[in-house]
């Protein structure tokens, strides 16, 4: 009987009710932190029975992730419905008095009291996930479109934040709320012809912002890997298909210890053992035996070596650059890393595009129109991905092999192999392949590699300094951040785009807050009342 009354006080509460906001968040929450740390201990071969508690210990203790968030969320929508309720004792009141209420408080907007209560919120879940940094290691499996919370590095200079990727995201997604609503004025009953143009501008800039940053990362990957999540580097690494001993040689060329002119400096050369793993003489891979430039000297230098197929171009060996993947023809080279890039990426991108049919429609994969457009959906989202991994192999090939080094054959390799030659070329072409994916998605993943970028671009001195002023900084940062988010999300739904609408919209409004699309929305209503807003989270 007392479950019944439970289940019926329950249902009788509005979608935005902080208790009903509460149950949302927390498992919504614990599955984005509990997943991914269950699946790296199922697949650790000394994972056990003291390592499992220590897991579920973590992920429920109060400084964890899906305690802290719902702090936020349901905290901050139950002190905005506190506040409320003393606002109406005080009406009562003054007008018991026949009087107004005055003051600062009384000439707050709805709006501004929804940040304050969300802000206050947001700044006890950012001081219990920071509590743990120190002491606490979080898990270092990375899966991509999930909770980005990396592990805490320990180095001679200190060590980062362990929220410092949560804290970028939530930036990130809050300045794209802002430049929506306060740039393009996207309202909720916008006229066709402000719609169309507004998304000719954002996709355009999300274009942009995706290339740009595309390119920094991939430079980053290459050259300055410290800069990015461990986690991101070994899925960026797996993902393009490279032997780590071509990636050192690399960073060798850019230190001036493994060059052409003046030979290796690393002890052993990585590039001989790699060669002589791959069948080949270890001379292929000696600097000093490579010719530096082309021409006419190069053939012969390539005929006592037994290369061939490299005419007039110096450098390192199509075959050693290639590694396990193919001979030395370079386009089956970037044509079959872009083949396994796409194999790959259909694994990635099922998911993403399956699981909010699930939850919010789950009936449409009943259709077969719905299937096959979801189905066409994955296929252009894998070939975004393998685009970007073959272009970015093509653009290498083209330069230091196929066609730029031919051209200008007295240029150094040491140059078209060195930071500013071939790899620099592959960083700047494949943030190209973006144009594939649909204007909406291509919003969605360029929010989602700009925190990356912006990580690369912070001083790594001053992040792993330890300094409280540095905390300080980001709980300022992520406080706002989240306010502006979570304020957006009941006032302003329509400035939110992509994840963030779709997820907020689920927590703060319900189920039904997915299946509504293009409804007005009363912003007068202030938060936490019966009437839901019901925004076009997917639009």
């Amino acid at each position: 009987m007392a479950l019944v009354d439970m289940r019926s006080l329950f249902s009788s509460l509005p979608n935005d009710h902080s208790f009903r906001i509460i149950v949302r968040t927390y498992p919504l929450a614990l599955s984005l932190s509990l997943g991914p740390a269950i699946l790296s201990f199922a697949t650790s071969p000394t994972a056990s029975l003291k390592h499992l508690k220590q897991i579920l210990r973590r992920e429920l203790g109060v400084t964890a992730f899906p305690f802290a968030i719902t702090v936020a969320l349901g905290g901050g929508s139950a002190l905005r419905t506190l506040w409320k309720r003393l606002e109406l004792e005080q009406d009562e009141a003054s007008n018991a008095r026949r009087g107004k209420p005055n003051g600062f408080l009384a000439r707050l907007k709805p709006w501004h009291k929804t940040f304050i209560s969300n802000a206050l919120a947001s700044l006890v879940a950012i001081s219990l996930l920071q509590s743990r940094s120190r002491s606490v290691k979080t898990r270092k499996v990375h899966i991509p479109w999930t909770l980005p919370i990396s592990e805490t590095r320990n180095t001679k200079g200190g060590q980062t934040s362990v929220t410092l990727d949560l804290t970028l995201l939530v930036l990130v997604r809050a300045f794209d709320a802002l430049v929506q609503g306060l740039v393009f004025k996207r309202t909720g009953d916008e006229s066709k012809q402000a719609r169309i143009r507004r998304l000719s501008i954002t996709t355009k800039l999300d274009a942009l912002a995706f290339w740009a940053s595309s390119a920094g990362i991939m430079w980053c990957f290459f050259y300055e890997p410290e800069r990015l999540p461990r986690s991101y580097v070994k899925w960026i690494g797996s993902l393009a298909n490279i032997d780590n001993r071509i990636v050192t040689a690399l960073r060798g060329i850019r230190a001036n210890q493994w060059t052409y002119k003046h030979g290796s400096f690393l002890d052993p050369n990585p590039v001989a053992l790699l060669s002589q793993d791959l069948g080949y003489p270890p001379q292929w891979g000696d600097p000093k035996l490579l010719p530096t430039y082309g021409g006419y000297a190069t053939s012969a230098i390539w005929k006592s070596l037994g290369v061939r197929g490299r005419g007039a171009v110096g450098g390192l060996p199509c075959e050693i650059v290639h590694g396990s993947v193919t001979g030395g023809s370079c386009i089956a080279n970037f044509t079959l890393r872009g083949l396994h890039a796409f194999l790959e990426a259909l694994a990635l991108y099922l998911p993403v595009h399956v699981l909010p049919i699930l939850i919010r429609q789950p009936q449409k994969l009943l259709s077969f129109p719905a299937i096959l457009e979801t189905l066409l959906g994955i296929l252009r989202s894998a070939s975004f991905l393998s685009a970007f991994v073959s272009s970015f192999w093509a653009a290498v090939c083209l330069t230091r092999t196929l066609v730029v080094a031919r051209v200008f054959p007295k240029i150094s390799h040491d140059f078209y192999d060195g930071p500013f030659g071939c790899i620099l070329a592959g960083c700047l072409t494949c943030g190209g392949s973006i144009w594939i994916e649909s204007g909406r998605r291509r919003g969605e993943i360029a929010l989602y590699v700009l925190p990356r970028v912006i990580r690369a671009c912070l001083p790594d001195r001053l992040l792993r300094s330890g300094r409280k002023s540095v905390y300080a900084i980001e709980r300022i940062v992520f406080t706002a951040s989240l306010a502006t988010l979570l304020t957006a999300a009941v006032h302003h739904p329509e400035t939110l785009r992509g994840l963030s609408r779709w997820t907020l919209g689920f927590v703060l409004q319900g189920p039904n807050a997915l299946r509504l699309r293009g409804k007005n929305i009363d912003r007068s209503i202030p938060p936490n009342t019966s009437t839901p807003t019901s925004p076009d989270i997917l639009k």
